[in-house]
């Protein structure tokens, strides 16, 4: 096992990382820029007037141009991979936009509102196909490498045979929880439904005890009911062992008083169908049985003829009937609508895929990289130890109040700290940034409106050290964790070789294993390896909260947590969403809050111990994931370099209303003042775009007129929703022409590098 241990002896990175990029090359985006039409656009000075034979002559040259750009998206529309892509991603787009943008011949008089709108889609995805990192389907396919001191000074690429080496199908889980509801309507399935105590209710003699309420008389019978509710006795079962008793009307009593749960809940996992035909064994009843059996091969014959399926068409066909089979068998819409409430995975099934292409870094890449990153890593480890020892400050203050009127449990705790977690917690968090980068700014000390600051790596580790100092711990378990996004800029692996690189980091993912999520580790050639590292990293058993199945964009099975072992507990604070079956998954009622040595922990049932900040675990990453920035927001920022490695890319953050150019109507005229504008600013070719009105950042080439008009029309829609709306522009780093990752065709491709750091200080806990 490599090894790469940072400078300070505190972080070891994973001798595994994640080789994330998009499935086509990233020369696509470049055909999308008209040679020589730029330097033509730029003859037009600041105060030329854009009339005259010039500017005729330009104009001219300018529609030839758009009609030979409209030829290429027409060619790239037709490419088969490209459809098939659309298809996975909005396959509607095909009839309604791609469809007659192929059937439509480009001229110039022809160009009117609705070619050029159907000109715009292609390049919006093509863009977000060629040039964005995404993780998703063969578009997105997951790469791996490893560290070997073996592979050289640089980077080592086997390309593989073709772009995917596998590529593998599964439903979302809510398909799979729609089926369940419309086999759990039958009243046949009630007796074989094994109903769940609501995971904050504890059942004390006679009495019930729920969070922020006095005890509650419910009767011994009531009780004896909701104790033996766990989500492993069926009904049935539970009628047996309690004879004379009317469990199904004590069972409804319960479930009237939110006490218990029952009916048929498909645990969050990524084969959740794998579970629910396991449950349809168990059930008795032949008719039942059998028809959920048929309509779970009906929907799995449907998934493996999507997943045979071959180009755009035959997508479409195979999604389309097994929708319609959806429908009929569910009575339940067969995609979802977009909207801020719902999480990823609209469609009934999705595709990850694994790259072919693999690589090694080498020797001098590793020794920039464990250098460069080490300062960081200190600083981000000082950000979560002090958010940990914030929030704890002020859960002890609510756990004394509690023990002060006797034994306290979980399910209490958790409740009377959630003014904490959702109010003090985000406001600490906040704090805490703005004094991250108070140091960070002491620090780099950059002058004012500086493009450019760079700092010494000797210099920065030394004020680092200083300034975020800690003597605590990472904070929380999962603290230990930090998952940085890096890129390398260079001319190829060759340049890299040579030493002619420079890294760039994307963001650094803060108290999270990012690589333990479901769409990485299931595309994995050998999963184990990924647990074995878990295992060098966690010798005993950690405690997790158990997390909602889904919750808009940050929860869903492609990102569940998927390097859980036997050994770890999980404890459900709200939702029970995992196996019931399970037994270190544990109700949060049944756990102690205790406080020894002035630290609070978490007292299991089996005895064992743990600190009770790991139950806040989720709240605390989620705060902090997204918190290291070392520059305030601001108009302008500049690009910030610590030796080799770039760690903040220049930005500008501008008012789209202030732009002036989008407002021009005439696409010629646009395209100049666009390029003047971006002169003015400073800005360079090529950027990425954030705008509130846009689910997605965009990429923007201003050499190229379709790329204007797509940023044109996205600060339009801004500054009619918000005429103080703000639109964020980043440089691109590395461009187009610094991509180094290969096909077997020796095309290249852009890429991020997800590697684990993992502080080497444990964290207490585990103990009986």
């Amino acid at each position: 096992m490599t090894e790469i241990r940072l400078p300070g002896g505190r972080w070891r990175l994973w001798e595994q990382f994640a080789l994330r990029g998009p499935g086509f090359p990233a020369e696509g985006v470049l055909r999308l820029a008209p040679a020589g039409l730029a330097e033509a656009a730029d003859k037009f000075g600041p105060t030329d007037a854009l009339t005259g034979p010039d500017w005729d002559a330009f104009a001219e040259g300018f529609d030839e141009a758009a009609v030979a750009t409209a030829h290429t998206l027409q060619d790239i529309a037709r490419t088969p991979a490209f459809r098939e892509a659309v298809a996975w991603q909005n396959r509607p787009v095909l009839d309604s936009g791609i469809k007659p943008f192929l059937n439509w011949t480009p001229t110039a008089a022809g160009r009117t509102s609705m070619p050029r709108q159907r000109e715009e889609l292609v390049a919006h995805y093509w863009q977000r196909f060629c040039v964005k990192n995404d993780t998703i389907g063969f578009f997105g396919p997951v790469g791996w490498g490893r560290f070997d001191p073996e592979a050289g000074a640089g980077v080592r690429v086997d390309p593989g045979e073709g772009l995917v080496a596998a590529t593998e199908l599964y439903f979302a889980g809510w398909a799979v929880d729609a089926l369940a509801a419309s086999l759990a309507a039958d009243p046949a399935a009630g007796e074989w439904t094994a109903p769940r105590r609501v995971p904050f209710v504890r059942p004390d003699g006679d009495r019930v005890i729920v969070p922020g309420r006095p005890p509650q008389q419910a009767g011994a019978e009531l009780t004896a009911v909701l104790a033996r509710c766990d989500g492993v006795r069926t009904a049935r079962r539970l009628a047996e062992e309690l004879p004379g008793l009317d469990v199904p009307a004590l069972l409804d009593q319960l479930v009237r008083r939110r006490w218990a749960v029952w009916r048929l809940e498909v645990p969050a996992a990524t084969r959740p169908e794998q579970w629910l035909r396991a449950w349809l064994d168990t059930v008795g009843d032949v008719g039942l049985r059998e028809r959920g059996l048929h309509g779970l091969a009906l929907l799995e014959r449907g998934r493996e003829r999507v997943r045979a399926a071959q180009g755009a068409d035959q997508v479409v066909a195979a999604m389309s009937l097994l929708e319609r089979e959806f429908v009929e068998l569910t009575e339940t819409a067969a995609v979802r609508e977009k909207s801020a409430g719902t999480a990823p995975c609209r469609a009934l099934v999705y595709s990850d895929c694994r790259r072919a292409a693999t690589a090694r870094i080498g020797g001098e890449v590793a020794g920039v990289l464990a250098a460069s990153l080490e300062p960081l890593f200190t600083a981000a480890g000082w950000l979560t130890a002090r958010l940990a020892a914030e929030v704890m400050e002020a859960a002890n203050g609510v756990h004394a109040r509690l023990a002060a009127q006797g034994p306290v449990d979980l399910a209490s705790f958790w409740f009377a700290c959630m003014p904490i977690l959702h109010g003090d917690a985000r406001e600490a968090a906040q704090r805490l940034q703005q004094q991250f980068q108070e140091h960070w700014r002491a620090i780099l000390g950059p002058e004012p409106g500086a493009r450019r600051v760079d700092r010494g790596l000797t210099e920065v580790a030394a004020a680092v050290a200083e300034r975020f100092a800690v003597e605590d711990g990472p904070g929380w378990t999962a603290a230990r964790y930090l998952s940085p996004d890096v890129m390398i800029a260079a001319g190829g692996a060759e340049a890299i070789e040579r030493g002619e690189f420079q890294l760039v980091l994307g963001e650094l993912h803060l108290a999270s294993n990012t690589l333990g999520a479901s769409l990485f580790v299931h595309q994995h050639a050998n999963p184990a390896e990924l647990s074995a590292l878990t295992d060098r990293d966690h010798p005993g058993p950690r405690l997790t909260p158990l997390l909602p199945k889904e919750h808009r964009s940050r929860l869903s099975a492609r990102v569940k947590y998927a390097l859980r072992r036997p050994e770890d507990y999980q404890v459900a604070l709200v939702d029970q969403t995992g196996d019931p079956a399970d037994p270190r998954t544990l109700l949060s009622a049944d756990v102690a809050v205790v406080e020894r040595d002035g630290t609070l922990r978490v007292v299991l049932p089996d005895g064992v111990e743990f600190p009770a900040v790991d139950v806040f675990a989720h709240v605390l990453t989620t705060l902090a994931m997204d918190l290291f920035q070392i520059l305030p927001e601001a108009e302008h920022t500049p690009r910030v370099t610590v030796d080799r490695l770039v760690v903040a890319r220049e930005t500008w953050r501008l008012r789209a209303s202030d732009l002036g150019f989008p407002e021009e109507k005439d696409e010629r005229r646009r395209f100049v003042r666009a390029r003047r504008w971006r002169e003015q600013q400073g800005l360079p070719r090529f950027v990425f775009v954030v705008s509130p009105t846009e689910s997605r950042p965009f990429y923007v080439d201003f050499d190229s007129p379709v790329y204007v008009t797509v940023l044109a029309k996205a600060m339009r829609r801004l500054a009619r929703k918000d005429p103080d709306g703000r639109v964020v522009i980043s440089e691109m780093l590395p461009t187009p022409e610094q991509t180094w990752l290969p096909d077997d065709t020796g095309r290249t491709y852009t890429s991020e590098l997800r590697f684990v750091a993992v502080d080497e200080r444990q964290v207490d806990g585990g103990e009986a």
